[in-house]
C-alpha cells in the first residue's frame, strides 16, 4: 500500500508541491505506508531527489510538460493502480482542480477538495464552509481516498533523506483538449505560494498609481493582489485577482488597500492569518474582517509604511 502524490514541477518544485508532499508523508507514516510521488515537468533529479527531505520515498518523472488535464489524470490514475496506493493526495492549486475530481472518479474513490489540516485516523478530514465563515468535518469512507490540500494550510518540515528518481515514459493517449494560446505568469512570487500579499482596489484610482503597491511589496518580499474590479478594468493582470471568482490564499500577512471588503472578496482572502486593512472609509465591511485597520488615505499610508519598513531593514 501507499501513498501517491501529484505534482507540477516545470521549472523546480513549488513550496504547494512540497507542502503537499509533507502532507502525504504524514498520512503514510500514520498508516504504516510509503510515499511516491509523480509528476510532470521538466526538473532535474537533484530537485526532485530532494523531495525526500519532506516524506518522499520515490519520484516518478515524466518529463513532458505539455500534458493536459486528460492526459494528467489517465497517468495519475494509472501510476495509482500500479503502486497499489490507497491515497492520492493533489495541492488545491489549477491542476489539483482540474485533475483530482476526475482522477477520484476513475479510483472510484471519496474525494474531499480544500483540506487545512491533516486527516484524522479515520479519513476525517477539515476544509473551510460556507466561504469560510465555519469549518466542515467530511469522513471518506471509500477504501480509496483523494484529497487536495489548501496551500498555505500548514507548513513542510525538511529533514533528512532523498528520494529514488525513477524517469518513465508512456503512451498517455492524443487529447482532446486544443490549447491556442498560452500566456505565461508573470512576478517573482506566485500568490498561491506567497505568506504576505500587499493587494490594492479601486481606491487607487488608476493603475498609473500602482507604485505605492508595488513599493510596499518589494521592501517586504511580498506579492502583489487586487480586487475584481480592477482586474476587470484591465489595470492589473487576472492572476493577481483574489476572491471567490479569483484567487483563494492563505498568506500569513494580508495588506489591503483601497479595497471595501465585499463578502466575493472576503471569500479568498479570510483565511489569511492577519490581516490589515487601510480604507479612508471607517466604516467598510472590510474592517470587520480586519486585525489591524488604518483609517487613512493610501497615497500617504503606504509609502509611510515602505519608509518604516525599509528603515526596520525586514
Amino acid at each position: 500500500m501507499s501513498v501517491l502524490v501529484y505534482i507540477d514541477s516545470i521549472n523546480g518544485v513549488a513550496k504547494n508541491a512540497q507542502e503537499a508532499v509533507f502532507y502525504g508523508s504524514k498520512i503514510a507514516a500514520e498508516h504504516g505506508m510509503e510515499t511516491i510521488v509523480v509528476t510532470a515537468g521538466n526538473s532535474d533529479n537533484d530537485t526532485l531527489s530532494a523531495l525526500g527531505q519532506y516524506g518522499a520515498k520515490k519520484v516518478i518523472a515524466h518529463n513532458n510538460i505539455e500534458l493536459d488535464s486528460q492526459q494528467l489524470t489517465k497517468l495519475v490514475t494509472d501510476v495509482a493502480k500500479e503502486n497499489n496506493s490507497s491515497v492520492v493526495i493533489f495541492s488545491q492549486d489549477l491542476t489539483g482542480k482540474a485533475v483530482a475530481p476526475r482522477v477520484a472518479i476513475r479510483l472510484e474513490a471519496g474525494f474531499v477538495s480544500g483540506a487545512i489540516a491533516l486527516p484524522s485516523n479515520d479519513f476525517t478530514v477539515k476544509v473551510n464552509a460556507f466561504s469560510g465563515k465555519a469549518y466542515c468535518n467530511m469522513k471518506i469512507n471509500s477504501a480509496t481516498r483523494v484529497i487536495s490540500v489548501s496551500p498555505n494550510s500548514l507548513q513542510p518540515e525538511a529533514g533528512e533523506g532523498t528520494a529514488e528518481v525513477q524517469a518513465e515514459s508512456c503512451d498517455l493517449g492524443a487529447s482532446r483538449i486544443i490549447v491556442k494560446n498560452k500566456v505565461e505568469q508573470t512576478g517573482e512570487i506566485a500568490l498561491p505560494e506567497a505568506e504576505l500579499v500587499v493587494s490594492a482596489g479601486r481606491g487607487l484610482k488608476g493603475p498609473e498609481n500602482w507604485g505605492i503597491v508595488e513599493d510596499l511589496a518589494k521592501a517586504l518580499g511580498a506579492a502583489t493582489a487586487c480586487s475584481r474590479p480592477v482586474g476587470d478594468a484591465g489595470w492589473r493582470p487576472h492572476h493577481e485577482h483574489v476572491g471567490q471568482t479569483g484567487v483563494a490564499i492563505r498568506p500569513n500577512l494580508y495588506i489591503a488597500a483601497g479595497i471595501s471588503g465585499a463578502i466575493q472578496h472576503l471569500a479568498g482572502v479570510n483565511q489569511s492569518k492577519v490581516i490589515v486593512v487601510i480604507n479612508t472609509d471607517p466604516e467598510a465591511p472590510f474592517f470587520k474582517a480586519a486585525d489591524y485597520g488604518i483609517v487613512g488615505d493610501a497615497f500617504e499610508v503606504l509609502p509611510r509604511l515602505t519608509a518604516a519598513v525599509k528603515a526596520a531593514n525586514l
